[in-house]
């Protein structure tokens, strides 16, 4: 089967970060389709790492409430460690999307309080009716984690083809002991990020920017070109 690459780019371009969801729940089966379409994606030696703890309904209003407790009163303590700093255009990257952000909600330069509420919407899912903790294999170690990358991705992208947004959080793994104690994660599992998701409140002013990205010839070294 060939998928046109335009159909596929358009796909790309239509995934966001989705920073406010309807309560509605998505189907069961449309996420187990998510997941199927995802598990799709290459990993070293087909080893296929990736694990997920999904919540629904009520269970996600539970998980919300005890994860914003442990923020509130916890220390973060990640499985992976967080970067060491950004430099150069990966810090003008990220100030860039960080402003857009506020300036879509209303947060003015200087102001804390704005800045940290809309920091730990976050720690309440931005609103959503579901999320996934992505974890891999400790003794996979890079490779693992790389591999299981790639599956987060196919994750969202999936699910923008099903209608529906999705938020990769880092934030969340941030608290990986309090992770590791709500789902039952075995301590030789890394908990790499929660997915959340749900279908996209459109009227949500989180929702009304679009980051840029970096243009192709930016990416590529070109060698022994013809």
């Amino acid at each position: 089967m060939t998928v046109s690459a335009t159909d596929l780019d358009a796909l790309f371009a239509a995934r966001y970060s989705c920073r406010g969801y309807k309560s509605v729940p998505v189907p069961k089966e449309d996420i187990k389709q998510i997941v199927s379409i995802a598990r799709r994606v290459p990993s070293w030696c087909n080893a296929q790492p990736w694990q997920l703890h999904i919540t629904s309904g009520a269970e996600t209003d539970r998980f919300r409430e005890a994860l914003q407790d442990e923020v509130a009163t916890g220390t973060p303590a990640p499985d992976l460690p967080h970067p060491s700093g950004y430099s150069g255009v990966y810090n003008d990257r990220r100030r860039a999307c960080g402003w857009q952000l506020y300036e879509a909600v209303g947060v003015e330069k200087g102001d804390r309080v704005g800045s940290a509420d809309q920091m730990m919407q976050n720690f309440a899912l931005f609103g959503a009716p579901h999320t996934a903790i992505v974890t891999s294999p400790t003794e996979l170690g890079p490779y693992g984690v790389i591999d299981t990358g790639g599956f987060v991705t196919a994750f969202t992208i999936a699910a923008q083809a099903l209608g529906v947004a999705s938020i990769a959080q880092a934030a969340v793994a941030s608290y990986a002991p309090f992770l590791h104690r709500y789902f039952d994660i075995p301590e030789d599992r890394l908990v790499l990020c929660a997915i959340s998701f749900g279908y996209a409140d459109p009227d949500h002013p989180a929702n009304a920017f679009r980051t840029e990205r970096a243009a192709t010839d930016d990416i590529i070294s070109w060698h022994n070109e013809a």
